[in-house]
C-alpha cells in the first residue's frame, strides 16, 4: 500500500514537474539600455545634442536614407534615387505603405515638409549646412519627390542619412521634442524626465518588424552606478559604458561580453578663437598637453590620440599628431614670444565624467605647468548647449563631436570655435563641388592639413566605442558610424 502511494506520488511529481518546466525558455522581448546622457529633447531636426540620436536614431524616426552599422549608406525610406548627368536633380522613390506612429500615410508633401522646415529661415536644425545646397524641394507624385541642388554635392546621400535630416510630419512637427512621432519600427510610450525613455514595438511598421517589444532607454552618467546597474541586471547593456576603470571585472565574467570598437568621435579641447586670437597661443595650448597621459588617465587606456578633425579609421586621414607633440618648452617659448603672462582661461565641462571632467582636471595642471590658469566650471548640458554651443560664451570645453565626417563644421561663421578662415571656406567648397573620388580624397587630405596649421583646437583623441552587454544580448552596434543606438537587430538568445 504505502509503496503504491509512494509511486503515485512519485508519478504526480513527474507530471506536476513537466507542466511547470517547459521544454525551452522563450526568449526575452524587452531590453534595457543604459545611456550616460539624457536627451535635453527628442527631436534631432531640433537639437544639436548627440544623445537625442542615441534614443530615436532609425528606431523612432528615419530618413530618406541611413546609415548602416559598417558606415555605408543604405535606402530607408527612399527604395531607390535617380540622379542627373549633371548632378544639380535627385529623384527620390519612396517605399509604399509607410505610416506614422499617429496613423497619417508618409508622402512626398512630408518629405517636401521637412526639407523646407529645415532649410527655413527659422529653421532650428542643429545642421541646417547640410541642406544649404537644396534649391527646392518638389512633389512629383505621392510616392515621388525631388531635389534640385543649386551646386553639385556629392555628399547629398550622406547628409541625408544623418539624424537631422529624418522626415517627420507638419502635423506633429511641433510636438515631437516631447512626445516623437516618426515611421520607425518603435513608438514612443513615455519619457520620465531624469530617469528614462521607453519604447514599444510598432505593429503597423513598414518594414521588416523589430524582436523586441519593449525598449528602455535609462540614463545613468556616474561610472559607479552604471556598474552597479548591470551587475544588479537593472540594465541589459551599455553601448558607450562610462567606466573604462571597470571593463575587466566584465572582460572576466561569463555573463558579459565587453565590445570595443571605433566611432566617429574627435575628442577635443576646443578653444574659442574669437578670444583667444593669436595663434601663437592656442599653438602654446596644444604643445601643452600630453594625449596619452589623458587617454590613459581619463580613458584608461581606450582611445587614438588624433591631429586634426578626422577620424583614424577613414581612408583619407592624414596623420598630424606630430605638429602639436607634446612639448612644455616650446608652449612657454610660444607664450613668451606672444607677449602673454598671467593668462586665466574659463574651461568649462559637460557632464561626461571620463573625457571631460577626468580629462579636464588632466589638462588644467598640464596647462597650469606651462603658465595657463583655468576656471574649471562643471555644466548641465543644457547649459553647456546654451553657453558654449549657442553664446560662446567660454575660452575652453572638451567636447566628442561624434557626427560622422563633420570637418565641415570648421567653415561655419557662426559655429562655436569662432574661426573664420577663407581659405578653409574654399577647401569645403571645392569638397562640395566635386564628386570625383580622387580629388576629394586630396581636398579632405588639404582640409585636414588647413585646421592643424591654425591650431583652432587641441586635437586629443578619437572617442573609442567601448560597450558591455549581456552574453545572451545580440545585435548592437560594435562601431559607431553615428550617433545611435539601434536597435532594430537586437535579440535575445533563448
Amino acid at each position: 500500500m504505502k509503496k503504491s502511494l509512494f509511486m503515485l506520488a512519485l508519478a504526480g511529481s513527474l507530471v506536476l514537474g513537466t507542466a511547470l518546466t517547459p521544454a525551452f525558455a522563450a526568449a526575452r522581448t524587452d531590453a534595457t539600455i543604459g545611456l550616460v546622457l539624457e536627451p535635453p529633447n527628442l527631436d534631432p531636426t531640433a537639437g544639436a545634442a548627440a544623445a537625442i540620436d542615441e534614443v530615436v536614431y532609425a528606431n523612432v524616426f528615419e530618413g530618406l536614407t541611413r546609415f548602416a552599422p559598417d558606415g555605408s549608406v543604405t535606402p530607408a525610406l527612399a527604395k531607390s534615387w535617380d540622379i542627373s548627368a549633371d548632378g544639380l536633380t535627385y529623384t527620390f522613390h519612396l517605399n509604399a505603405g509607410v505610416k506614422f506612429h499617429d496613423g497619417s500615410d508618409l508622402t512626398a508633401d512630408d518629405v517636401k515638409f521637412s526639407f523646407d522646415r529645415a532649410v527655413a529661415a527659422d529653421s532650428t536644425n542643429a545642421q541646417k549646412a547640410l541642406f544649404a545646397d537644396i534649391k527646392s524641394t518638389d512633389v512629383v507624385d505621392p510616392l515621388t519627390v525631388t531635389l534640385t541642388l543649386a551646386k553639385p554635392n556629392g555628399n547629398l546621400l550622406f547628409n541625408l542619412a544623418w539624424g537631422d535630416a529624418v522626415i517627420v510630419a507638419p502635423e506633429s512637427a511641433a510636438t515631437n521634442a516631447t512626445k516623437p512621432v516618426g515611421t520607425g519600427p518603435f513608438v514612443f510610450k513615455d519619457w520620465v524626465q531624469g530617469d528614462h525613455v521607453s519604447l514599444e514595438k510598432n505593429p503597423a511598421y513598414w518594414g521588416t518588424p523589430v524582436k523586441l517589444d519593449k525598449a528602455t532607454f535609462k540614463f545613468i552618467g556616474d561610472p559607479t552606478a552604471a556598474s552597479a546597474a548591470l551587475l544588479a541586471g537593472d540594465v541589459d547593456a551599455f553601448p558607450n559604458f562610462p567606466a573604462p576603470e571597470a571593463i575587466e571585472q566584465f572582460k572576466s565574467n561569463p555573463e558579459f561580453r565587453v565590445v570595443v570598437g571605433s566611432t566617429e568621435g574627435e575628442t577635443i579641447l576646443a578653444i574659442n578663437n574669437e578670444h583667444i586670437t593669436d595663434v601663437r597661443v592656442r599653438q602654446a595650448i596644444a604643445h601643452a598637453i600630453d594625449r596619452q597621459a589623458i587617454i590613459d588617465g581619463a580613458m584608461f587606456g581606450y582611445g587614438t590620440p588624433i591631429g586634426t578633425h578626422f577620424a583614424p579609421h577613414n581612408p583619407d586621414y592624414v596623420d598630424l599628431t606630430a605638429q602639436s607633440a607634446y612639448d612644455p618648452d616650446l608652449s612657454k617659448k610660444l607664450l613668451a614670444e606672444a607677449g602673454v603672462t598671467d593668462l586665466t582661461l574659463t574651461l568649462k565641462l559637460p557632464p561626461v565624467e571620463g573625457y571631460a571632467r577626468r580629462g579636464g582636471e588632466i589638462i588644467a595642471q598640464e596647462l597650469a605647468a606651462v603658465g595657463i590658469k583655468t576656471t574649471v566650471t562643471n555644466v548641465e548640458w543644457a547649459q553647456w548647449l546654451s553657453e558654449v554651443f549657442s553664446d560662446k560664451n567660454y575660452d575652453l570645453t572638451i567636447v566628442s563631436h561624434t557626427e560622422p565626417l563633420d570637418i565641415g563644421i570648421y567653415a561655419r561663421d557662426d559655429y562655436y570655435f569662432g574661426y573664420h578662415s577663407d581659405a578653409f571656406k574654399k577647401v569645403i567648397a571645392d569638397l562640395d563641388n566635386s564628386t570625383d573620388p580622387a580629388k576629394r580624397s586630396e581636398l579632405f587630405k588639404a582640409a585636414q592639413k588647413q585646421i592643424a596649421d591654425d591650431y583652432v583646437n587641441a586635437f586629443l583623441f578619437e572617442l573609442a566605442k567601448v560597450g558591455v552587454e549581456r552574453a545572451k544580448l545580440h545585435g548592437l552596434w560594435e562601431n559607431a558610424p553615428t550617433q545611435a543606438t539601434d536597435l532594430t537587430a537586437v535579440y535575445w538568445d533563448e
